[in-house]
């Protein structure tokens, strides 16, 4: 897993500077990070709406729950995409966000968000 996101980091970086019309993450970029926070905002309504159709099938007894989850996964990956390509904007990365979670594992959530505090 960490793998993917090495390497899609890596990519992300290499796009951030290619030509625009050859580049989806490259044009993002050129559009700057209003487009990018739209992109993100979208993909997170998306997701949201993918997650409740699937909870919806899963309490379905007679409902064939396989697309509503393809479609979760799928809307998932859109979301962690353009997060990604924000954090690339503002010069992050998916290390960042996993040194934080390693941070976090093992402490309590709710001790970590009263620390927030």
């Amino acid at each position: 897993m960490a793998d993917v996101l090495t390497e899609l980091t890596a990519l992300l970086e290499q796009r951030k500077n290619a030509e625009s019309d050859t580049s989806y993450v490259a044009e993002l970029h050129k559009k700057g990070i209003n487009k990018i926070l739209e992109k993100v905002g979208e993909e997170t309504t998306e997701a949201i709406i993918a997650a409740k159709d699937f909870a919806i099938a899963r309490q379905s007894a007679n409902a064939n729950t396989d697309t509503e989850k393809k479609a979760l996964i799928s809307e998932t990956a859109d979301l962690w995409f353009h997060t990604l390509v924000m954090l690339s904007h503002l010069d992050s990365n998916a290390d960042d966000v996993i040194e934080e979670l390693g941070r976090r594992f093992g402490v309590s959530g709710l001790d970590e968000k009263a620390a927030r505090k």
